[in-house]
């Protein structure tokens, strides 16, 4: 049995899927690959031209020292995620969990809010680093808000946001609830409540033989990869898919993997009419 049968057999037989998901997860439905300084320079220029790399941007202070400056980096993030569509892998993913009885969880380290996006149960959603859906004040109040009603316009020569949002509370800036670099500040309540009902989904399907998904998670910041690798580990009938087209090694203890981006290698696995 080659590696793609034996994944789809796993997948098979699971009576429950969890789906792990890093930033590889979003490349095909077009978002950029900040992958290394020059993908994040391709996406952002002008980062380039002020000498920033990805963590020196994702860096709370700058809501505190140049508000239009940091709501132009995640003002311009907010809006290509809203206007982004999941690429076809997730369609496959949800017809998958819907034909396991909806029991399943994803576990993911994107603040993109592309799951929800695709029509997964938010409440079978961990979004580990937060969601830029969600605002919180950069000052001491506590209160976690939708960004439904949040607009950014930013004029990307200047790279300057024309308005920022203010707390309704204190008059502070307000910030997205992720948690960015060097961040002592970021409001973890609403993803405690998150891993909290995970948790609990983990306690019912211990019995359970368990299809491990991972998607796209890298390991140069690796929480989404150790997560997939405890359960594989600690419950006695799960078994791990890692889907990566670099990073794709394993410990054949506890699963395998395929070599190849997050699209492709779900649709070798899900969909009927691939031609594998």
């Amino acid at each position: 049995m080659d590696s793609i049968e034996y994944a789809k057999s796993i997948i098979d037989e699971a009576e429950a899927i969890i789906i792990t998901a890093g930033a590889g997860m979003g490349v095909d439905s077009g978002l950029p690959d900040f992958r290394g300084d020059n993908g994040f320079w391709k996406a952002y220029p002008v980062a380039k031209e002020l000498g920033y790399n990805f963590s020196q941007m994702a860096d709370p202070k700058w809501f505190k020292e140049d508000p239009k400056f940091a709501w132009a980096f995640y003002g311009h993030r907010l809006n290509l995620y809203r206007d982004t569509n999941p690429h076809e892998g997730f369609a496959l993913l949800l017809d998958l969990v819907r034909r396991k009885n909806d029991n399943y969880f994803i576990y993911t380290s994107n603040v993109d809010g592309q799951f929800q996006k695709a029509g997964f149960d938010k409440n079978k959603i961990v979004e580990v680093h937060g969601s830029i859906h969600h605002m919180q004040c950069s000052q001491l109040c506590k209160k976690i808000v939708s960004a439904k009603e949040i607009n950014i316009d930013v004029d990307m020569e200047l790279f300057q946001a024309q308005e920022i949002p203010f707390c309704k509370k204190c008059g502070a800036v307000m910030r997205p609830n992720i948690l960015m670099f060097n961040d002592w500040e970021w409001r973890e309540s609403r993803v405690n409540e998150q891993h909290k009902s995970y948790r609990n989904w983990l306690k019912n399907a211990l019995v359970s033989k368990i299809a491990i998904i991972e998607i796209g998670a890298g390991m140069a910041i690796s929480t989404i990869r150790i997560e997939g690798q405890r359960v594989a580990k600690q419950l006695p009938f799960a078994k791990l898919i890692r889907i990566n087209p670099r990073d794709y090694t394993i410990d054949p203890s506890l699963g395998l993997s395929l070599s190849c981006g997050a699209k492709d290698g779900l649709d070798l696995l899900l969909n009927a009419k691939s031609s594998h």
